[in-house]
């Protein structure tokens, strides 16, 4: 009996090495000593011509995390947090727990993440305050065609890898687990936390759940739905004014000349998230507006190293010729119509990992384009340079003359 005794004595002082309550001070709960330990890994009479530059590609107008943590996750991409429906999703990831010999799928509530089993109902099961929990209003991690390559690395102290799979954009808890099951990993807390048996256990050594980096996309195959698009065009708009003066006592002829640079706008955005740093390129045909109908450009190729954005500088020059009557002055204007265009598509997306393995899927976006188009001339009401015919001028018209430039 005395024997008994000793050895218990040294088993539960080598348990306290490796779990813990949140308090120093409670008594700890006790696991199986001996588990299975087999983690799986898992127009006018005009001349019009236009000279096109592209300007330097601008920056994304979403904000994105300052790491390459998948600290969010976007419902339409194939790395997501997808609600629980009564049914497991394609792509529900999982682990096989050979402790309990159960498969076991990464789940979360609110920010808290454990895990939800067939075997023990519609729950999500996750640690919180000491103990554990269970709700049956949760969401399961989906990588939907296993397109993210997911591997668990040993980590400790609350540490985690650079690409380690999070949980919520506002919070630092990490999807973690150890031989004995699904939990969270709480870097503030300096451990992981275990799920079992109504209790929350802790422990300094783990795996996190991370996601294998990606070197660069490449989007291709764009295919506009142009029978979906929505036009839309902006009232007319003076791009650039000039004024034609005669002095003389007889009508003159007059050519007038405008010039203007705009700036095209086009933006492609996708269902898919990308990672900061990652050299995103695509492969696409624009978008033109003709005749109030759209046609497309030949395919070029741009590179969004900070966005998703492509300005297009292009200068437009219009001349008008016309006849002024003396002493008069005739204002010319230039000025456009400015067309929006939105326009459903789909692409391939060809992600390249840092190991040279490249994974393809269909992605769903937007493109928002933003042209000047139907460029013309407007000629004011000529207006007498003088108010008194008898007074051919006075000083203060000189003077203002000056100030406008006309003289």
């Amino acid at each position: 009996m005395l024997l008994l005794m000793l050895l218990l004595s040294l088993t539960l002082a080598s348990l306290q090495d490796k779990v813990g309550n949140q308090s120093a001070n409670e008594n700890v709960l006790s696991l199986n000593q001996n588990p299975v330990d087999g983690a799986a890994k898992m127009k006018a009479i005009i001349s019009i011509s236009k000279f096109q530059h592209v300007l330097p590609l601008a920056k994304w107008r979403k904000k994105r995390p300052v790491n390459s943590k998948l600290s969010t996750l976007h419902n339409q991409s194939k790395m997501r947090w997808a609600k629980w429906e009564g049914f497991l999703p394609n792509g529900a990831v999982s682990i096989y727990n050979n402790y309990v010999d159960r498969i076991d799928y990464v789940c979360k509530v609110r920010c808290l993440s454990g895990f939800y089993t067939p075997s023990m109902g519609a729950y999500c099961h996750y640690p919180d305050n000491k103990k554990e929990l269970c709700s049956s209003s949760f969401q399961i991690l989906v990588n939907e065609d296993n397109f993210e390559i997911l591997e668990w690395k040993e980590d400790s102290y609350g540490s985690v890898p650079k690409t380690a799979v999070s949980t919520c954009s506002n919070q630092k808890i990490y999807v973690g687990k150890n031989k004995y099951g699904l939990g969270k990993v709480d870097p503030k807390d300096e451990c992981f936390y275990l799920p079992w048996e109504g209790k929350e256990y802790w422990y300094r050594h783990y795996e996190v759940l991370t996601h294998w980096k990606a070197e660069k996309d490449l989007i291709s195959s764009v295919k506009y739905k142009t029978d979906q698009a929505k036009i839309f065009k902006e009232p007319p708009k003076a791009l650039q004014t000039s004024t034609a003066i005669n002095y003389s006592s007889k009508p003159v002829k007059k050519t007038v000349t405008l010039t203007k640079t705009t700036k095209d706008e086009r933006r492609w955005d996708t269902s898919s998230s990308f990672t900061v740093g990652v050299r995103v390129s695509i492969k696409v045909g624009i978008p033109l507006i003709v005749d109030k109908s759209i046609e497309l450009s030949a395919e070029t190729t741009h590179v969004f190293s900070k966005g998703n954005t492509w300005i297009e500088e292009i200068s437009h020059s219009a001349s008008v010729e016309l006849t002024v009557p003396p002493s008069s002055s005739c204002r010319v204007n230039m000025v456009a119509f400015l067309y929006k265009v939105d326009i459903p598509f789909t692409a391939i997306l060809n992600r390249t990992y840092e190991d040279g393995e490249t994974r393809s899927f269909v992605i769903t976006g937007t493109y928002d384009g933003v042209q000047t188009g139907e460029i013309m001339t407007e000629i004011e009401a000529c207006k007498p340079l003088f108010k008194s015919r008898s007074f051919p001028y006075k000083i203060n018209d000189i003077l203002n003359l000056g100030k406008t430039g006309i003289l």
